[in-house]
């Protein structure tokens, strides 16, 4: 996970904690942790990274509309970060 970038981890975040979300519910997600809009400019290029890089999967859920869902590289990666947090931070 060193090598994607802060909103790209954000994604993957979501998309773990979420059903095999759509673009559109990724998009409103994120869009109410960072309170500001997120054009599909930005989203959809970091999306495609997740799957690129085989930690996110993405599929159709109708014609017009994917869904993305956790791999288990993504679940690994994202338990890999919070055991790497946890040594720097003790709540």
């Amino acid at each position: 996970m060193d090598d994607l970038t802060g909103f790209q981890r954000d994604l993957l975040y979501v998309i773990a904690g979420a059903d095999r979300p759509s673009g559109q519910d990724v998009k409103e997600e994120i869009e109410g942790y960072y309170e500001s809009e997120i054009n599909h400019g930005r989203l959809y290029p970091n999306l495609d990274t997740l799957v690129n890089k085989e930690l996110v999967e993405k599929g159709e859920l109708d014609r017009r509309t994917n869904y993305y869902a956790i791999g288990d590289a993504g679940e690994q990666a994202i338990q890999d970060r919070r055991e790497w947090e946890d040594q720097y931070v003790e709540l």
